[in-house]
């Protein structure tokens, strides 16, 4: 029960790893606020976990969705103690010139602007606590690109530095920022990432590149969240983790 009596908020919760979060995160004592565009399938999540969760839609990357998500957190459940910034969306594995512009704005509001607005809102509920914990999940990309997915690098590396900036200004807070930084998963955005249908022959095209022989899982991302959130890693931020097998190697 590494996090028991602690709040948190985990967007893009609705699914793949910020579901397996929030999921993770009530097993270890937390109450969580399952936010997400598909209000469906947040509620869905929550609903499976009971009294510890909430369910509420949110696009993260309009600041209304954020300051209602926030407050309605905080009223539910009396604080607020960890936000984890997941929700993220990609352009397809493509060539960087094939990729439209309202394509790259929506992947710059919904993987950067978002944490811009979340921390406008949940800061100074922190600052006022003298504690809190903020995970953002880059990605893999952000540190080792390859071609085809030349924006959505661009923004996850955005995310990776925004974290380190974020860690360094807050820590006299004692607000620890960290980012995550997951290889290829199977969420609903691998066929994307490849650029080609999700199939065993194409998976392992990319599989060949991880060191440890296999794609990540949501499971190891919600494992290195709950480690980041928790009291074990008290003295950590600004930690840029791959989550990764390896790949970054």
């Amino acid at each position: 029960m590494r996090l028991r009596d602690q709040v948190a908020i985990v967007t893009g919760a609705a699914s793949g790893f910020g579901a397996e979060i929030a999921r993770r995160y009530v097993a270890e004592g937390a109450k969580v606020a399952v936010a997400d565009i598909n209000e469906a399938g947040a509620k869905a999540v929550a609903d499976s976990l009971g009294s510890s969760a909430i369910a509420i839609k949110c696009d993260v990357s309009k600041r209304a969705d954020i300051n209602s998500l926030v407050a309605a957190t905080v009223k539910h459940f009396g604080t607020l103690d960890i936000v984890v910034n997941n929700a993220g969306f990609t352009h397809k594995n493509s060539s960087m010139l094939d990729v439209d512009e309202e394509t790259f704005d929506r992947m710059f509001d919904i993987n950067v602007k978002s944490i811009y607005l979340m921390t406008q809102a949940v800061v100074p509920i922190m600052r006022a606590r003298k504690r809190g914990c903020i995970i953002n999940v880059g990605s893999v990309s952000g540190m080792r690109p390859r071609p085809g997915l030349v924006w959505y690098a661009g923004s996850k590396a955005a995310v990776n530095l925004m974290s380190k900036a974020m860690a360094v200004e807050l820590g006299p807070d004692n607000i620890r920022v960290n980012a995550l930084a997951p290889v290829m998963a199977p969420t609903g955005l691998i066929s994307a990432f490849m650029g080609m249908p999700d199939t065993p022959e194409n998976r392992a095209k990319f599989i060949g590149n991880i060191p440890l022989g296999r794609l990540g899982t949501p499971a190891d991302v919600a494992k290195a969240a709950v480690y980041l959130a928790s009291d074990d890693a008290d003295f950590i931020t600004g930690v840029e983790l791959p989550v990764d097998g390896g790949r970054a190697v």
